[in-house]
C-alpha cells in the first residue's frame, strides 16, 4: 500500500540545482526521431518540406505537399553506453522497440484564381524524446556515501530526527520532509539507515560522525530511466503563388518519466562497523507541455529554396514525487518499512524551455536528388523554472543562467535518386549546452537510408547513429567525482507512406 504526503517545500529542496539543469536539459532536447526517410537526411528538412517529421523543422512544410497522404514509422533502439570511474570500467547496452511516428495530411488545391494556390492540414504525432536508458558506474572511491549524510546532517539537532513515542517510521519520513524539509529528511534517513550516529546523545547535538571506517570503498552504481516525451502536432500551411509557403502548428506534449538511482557500497577496513549500504531513490516524473511554430520556405529559382523557422518556448506544467530507500549492517530494524510505496509528492511546477530559430538553405536538382542543411540557434540560459516569484527556484534560475550557453546546432543531409530507389544520408551536430563545453560534451551523429517507391506508396528504412560525452557525479553532495559517460545511440527506422 502506498503512502503520500504533500510537501510544503517544492522540488528544488529535494532535487538539487544540477539535477534541476537536467530536468531542463532532458525537456528541451529533442532527439532526431520521427519519419525513417527524415531521419535518415539527418533531420535536414528546414527548406524542404515534404514530410511529416519536417513539420518539427518548419511548419510551412506540410504545404510542399502535392496530394494527401498517411505516414507511420517504427524505431529499434540500441544503446550502448560505456562509463570510466575512479579507474573503473562498466557498459551497458540495452534494446526496444516503439512506434514512434503517426501522421498524416489533408491537401485542398484552389480551383479558382486565387493566389493562394493550396491548403494543407496535418495532424502528426512523434516520439520526440524516448528515455529508456540504462548505465552502470563502477569503482572504488575515497568518497563513501557517509558523506551525503554527513552533508546533510550536520547543524541539525538530534532531538528534531528522533521517533517520537509510538510513532512509525514511515510517518516520521514523511512528516520530518513535510516539516523540515529535505536535509532533515535525508539526516532521518542516514541515522536510522545505520549509516551516521551523533557525536553524543543529547537532544541539542548538531554534530554527527559516520559509522564507515574506510581508504577507498567499491562503488556500483546503477540509472534506469524510462518514459518519454510526445509531441502530437496540429498544423496549418498554405502555398502562396508558386514560390512562397506559410505555415504555422500548435504542439501539445505528454510526458512520462522514471528514473531508479541505486547506490551498492562496499570493501570498507576489516574492522568497519558497516560492510554494506544500499541506497536507492526513485523519481517519477509527469505532466504536459505547449508550444507552437511559425515557419516560411520560399523558393528562389527551380533548384534553391529558402526556410526559416521560430519554434517557441514550451511550457511544461509538472508534478513529481520522489521515494527512497536504504539498508546497511546498522540499519534500524524497521528501515525496511521506508521503500518505494512511501512517497513524497511536491507542488506542481512550470519549466519553461527557450524558444529556438532555425535557418535553412535546401538545393534541388529536379527529380534527380537534392541537399539541404538546417542551422539552429537556440540560448539555453533563458530556461526558466517556474513560479518566478517563489524564492526556491531564484537559486537553481541563477545557475540555469551561469551555467548554460547558447547552443548551435547543424544539420546536412542529401538524397539521390536512381529510378523507384531514394538512397540518403545525413550528418548532426549539435554543441554542448553547457558553457565549459565538458559537463555534457558535443553531439555527432550520422545516418544513412534508402527509400523505395510502389507508385503511390513508399518505403523507407533509415539507420541513426549519435555520440555523447557526460560527466556525471553520483550525488550532488558528499559524492561529487564524476564519472564520464560515453553514450552510443544506434536506432533503425521502417516508414511506410501511403498516398491518395
Amino acid at each position: 500500500m502506498k503512502r503520500h504526503l504533500t510537501f510544503i517545500v517544492l522540488l528544488v529542496c529535494a532535487v538539487t540545482s544540477a539535477q534541476n539543469i537536467n530536468d531542463v536539459l532532458r525537456y528541451s532536447n529533442e532527439n532526431l526521431k520521427g519519419t525513417a526517410r527524415f531521419q535518415g537526411m539527418g533531420g535536414a528538412f528546414g527548406a524542404l518540406g515534404g514530410d511529416l517529421s519536417a513539420l518539427n523543422a518548419n511548419p510551412a512544410g506540410s504545404a510542399v505537399f502535392n496530394n494527401s497522404l498517411f505516414t507511420v514509422s517504427g524505431t529499434h533502439y540500441n544503446r550502448d553506453n560505456a562509463s570510466r570511474y575512479f579507474g573503473g570500467f562498466s557498459g551497458v547496452t540495452t534494446d526496444d522497440v516503439d512506434i514512434n511516428q503517426v501522421g498524416g495530411v489533408l491537401v485542398f488545391k484552389s480551383t479558382g484564381n486565387s493566389p493562394w494556390k493550396k491548403v494543407a492540414l496535418a495532424v502528426n504525432y512523434d516520439v520526440v524524446r524516448n528515455f529508456n536508458d540504462e548505465f552502470s558506474i563502477s569503482g572504488n572511491s575515497d568518497q563513501g556515501i557517509d558523506n551525503y549524510f554527513l552533508n546533510f546532517a550536520q547543524g541539525i539537532p538530534f532531538g528534531s530526527i528522533l521517533l517520537q513515542d509510538g510513532e512509525y517510521i514511515e510517518d516520521a519520513y514523511l512528516d520530518i520532509g513535510s516539516d523540515q524539509g529535505y536535509s532533515t529528511q535525508q539526516a532521518f534517513l542516514g541515522y536510522y539507515g545505520g549509516i551516521i550516529d551523533p557525536e553524543d546523545l543529547n537532544d541539542d547535538t548538531s554534530v554527527y560522525n559516520s559509522n564507515t571506517s574506510y581508504n577507498t570503498v567499491n562503488q556500483n552504481f546503477i540509472r534506469l530511466t524510462t518514459g518519454y516525451n510526445s509531441k502530437f502536432t496540429l498544423n496549418m500551411a498554405s502555398q502562396y503563388q508558386n514560390n512562397l509557403y506559410l505555415g504555422a502548428s500548435l504542439n501539445f506534449h505528454t510526458v512520462f518519466y522514471d528514473q531508479v538511482d541505486e547506490l551498492r557500497e562496499s570493501g570498507y577496513n576489516a574492522l568497519s562497523a558497516i560492510q554494506f549500504v544500499d541506497f536507492a531513490n526513485l523519481l517519477h516524473t509527469e505532466g504536459s507541455g505547449f508550444s507552437f511554430s511559425l515557419g516560411a520556405i520560399a523558393k528562389l529559382n527551380q533548384n534553391v529554396r529558402l526556410g526559416g523557422s521560430y519554434p517557441s518556448p514550451t511550457w511544461y506544467r509538472l508534478t513529481d514525487d520522489f521515494s527512497q530507500r536504504i539498508n546497511s549492517d546498522l540499519a534500524d530494524d524497521d528501515i525496511n518499512f521506508i521503500n518505494f510505496g512511501i512517497i513524497n509528492l511536491f507542488e506542481t511546477y512550470t519549466i519553461k524551455t527557450p524558444a529556438k530559430l532555425t535557418g535553412s538553405l535546401a538545393l534541388v536538382f529536379g527529380k534527380d536528388g537534392l541537399l539541404s542543411f538546417d542551422y539552429g540557434y537556440q540560448d539555453m540560459s533563458q530556461a526558466e523554472l517556474r513560479p518566478l516569484n517563489d524564492s526556491s527556484f531564484s537559486a537553481v534560475n541563477s545557475n540555469i543562467a551561469s551555467e548554460l550557453g547558447a547552443v548551435s546546432s547543424f544539420r546536412l543531409g542529401g538524397e539521390y535518386r536512381i529510378e523507384q530507389f531514394s538512397l540518403r544520408g545525413g550528418y548532426r551536430f549539435e554543441q554542448s549546452p553547457y558553457s565549459d563545453g565538458n559537463t555534457i560534451g558535443d553531439l555527432n551523429g550520422y545516418s544513412g537510408g534508402i527509400g523505395y517507391s510502389f507508385g503511390g506508396n513508399r518505403l523507407d528504412l533509415a539507420i541513426n547513429r549519435t555520440e555523447q560525452d557526460f560527466n556525471m557525479q553520483l550525488f550532488d553532495t558528499g559524492v561529487t567525482t564524476p564519472a564520464l559517460i560515453n553514450k552510443v545511440n544506434t536506432s533503425v527506422s521502417v516508414g511506410y507512406t501511403m498516398n491518395f
